[in-house]
C-alpha cells in the first residue's frame, strides 16, 4: 500500500487546476522548484508521468486526470477531519453568521431566530444574504457558520455539512384586480407569456432560468420584498413560495394564478449546509427542526 502525504496530494491538485509550476507555487505560497521536485517525487513513487511539460505550462496526462478526483476528494476529507478534531476542543459559539437565499420567507427566518433563542439564549446570530457560492466560500473559510440555500443544481460538496430540507414550492402569483387574476384558467398562461414578470436574481444565479422564465417581457429584482410589493400594486406577476397567501403580512392584494396549462408548482430544493464542527451538531438540530415543523404546519 502506497503512503501519500498531504502536501504531495495538495501539490498534485494545485499543479492540475492552475496548468503551471509557478502558479500553483504563488497558491501554495511555496518556491517553484519546490512544487516541481514535489511532482517528480511523486511521479517517481506512482511510477507514472502525471504532467507533460510544455514551456512554462503544463498539460494533465490521462492518468493525472484519473487520478485527480479522488486526490481532490481525499483532500477534503482530510480538511473535514482536521476541522472536526479542532472543534472538539472547543465549547459553545458566542456568535453565529447565518446566510440564506433571498428567495427564503422572512417569516422562516424569524421563526428559527425564536428557536435559537430559546435553545442558545446567550449566542448572537448576525443575518446575511447571499448567493449560493458564497455561502460554499465562506463556510470553507469559517466566515459564515451555517447557510441556507437552493441546491437545483448543487452536485455533493464532500467538505460540507449538508442536509436536505423541504421543497419549497412555488406558484404565480399576481395582484388581486390585475387582468390576470380575473381571467378564466384557459386564457391565463397565454397572458402570462406577454406580461411583465419579475425574477428573482437568485434564482437565475443558481441557473434556474429554464424553469422560472414565463414571460419575454421580465424584470430580474434582488429582493423578494421588493418583488411581493411590485406585484401587489399591480405592476406584474411572479413566482412566490406556494403558502405566501397564508403569510398575513404578506397576502394583502395577492392572488394565485389558475392556468390549465400549470400542473404542478415549481419545486426548488432546499439544503442546509455548514461545517463538520462539534459546535455545530446541536444548533443544526435546532434549526431543522424548526424548518420542519413551520412547514409541516402551513403544509396542513
Amino acid at each position: 500500500m502506497m503512503n501519500f502525504s498531504l502536501e504531495q496530494l495538495l501539490a498534485f491538485v494545485t499543479v492540475y487546476e492552475q496548468k503551471a509550476f509557478s502558479k500553483a507555487a504563488v497558491k501554495l505560497d511555496k518556491h517553484r522548484t519546490t512544487i516541481g521536485q514535489v511532482i517528480t517525487n511523486l511521479e517517481d513513487q506512482l511510477a507514472i508521468t502525471l504532467f507533460e511539460r510544455i514551456g512554462r505550462s503544463v498539460e494533465p496526462t490521462q492518468d493525472a486526470t484519473l487520478l485527480y478526483h479522488y486526490a481532490k476528494q481525499a483532500i477534503e476529507q482530510t480538511r473535514t477531519f482536521d476541522r472536526v478534531a479542532l472543534s472538539l476542543s472547543f465549547g459553545g459559539l458566542e456568535s453565529i453568521n447565518f446566510a440564506y437565499a433571498s428567495f427564503i420567507p422572512q417569516q422562516i427566518l424569524a421563526q428559527i431566530r425564536k428557536q435559537l433563542l430559546q435553545d442558545f439564549p446567550f449566542m448572537n446570530v448576525n443575518w446575511l444574504v447571499r448567493s449560493k457560492q458564497e455561502i460554499k466560500e465562506g463556510i470553507k473559510d469559517g466566515s459564515i457558520h451555517f447557510g441556507l440555500v437552493n441546491v437545483f443544481t448543487s452536485k455533493v460538496i464532500n467538505s460540507l455539512n449538508a442536509s436536505l430540507l423541504h421543497s419549497m414550492s412555488f406558484m404565480p402569483f399576481t395582484g388581486e384586480d390585475t387582468q390576470l387574476a380575473k381571467l378564466p384558467p384557459s386564457e391565463t398562461f397565454t397572458t402570462m407569456k406577454s406580461s411583465k414578470q419579475f425574477v428573482l436574481k437568485s434564482m437565475l444565479d443558481d441557473d434556474m432560468a429554464n424553469r422560472v422564465i414565463v414571460s419575454s417581457n421580465y424584470e430580474v429584482v434582488d429582493q423578494q420584498t421588493l418583488m411581493i410589493q411590485m406585484v401587489q400594486e399591480g405592476l406584474g406577476w411572479a413566482l412566490f413560495p406556494s403558502f405566501i397567501n397564508q403569510l398575513e403580512h404578506f397576502s394583502n392584494g395577492l392572488v394565485e394564478i389558475a392556468a390549465d396549462e400549470i400542473k404542478e408548482a415549481v419545486l426548488v430544493p432546499v439544503s442546509l449546509w455548514c461545517q463538520h464542527s462539534k459546535q455545530n451538531v446541536d444548533i443544526k438540530k435546532s434549526i431543522m427542526a424548526c424548518i420542519d415543523n413551520y412547514l409541516n404546519k402551513l403544509s396542513d
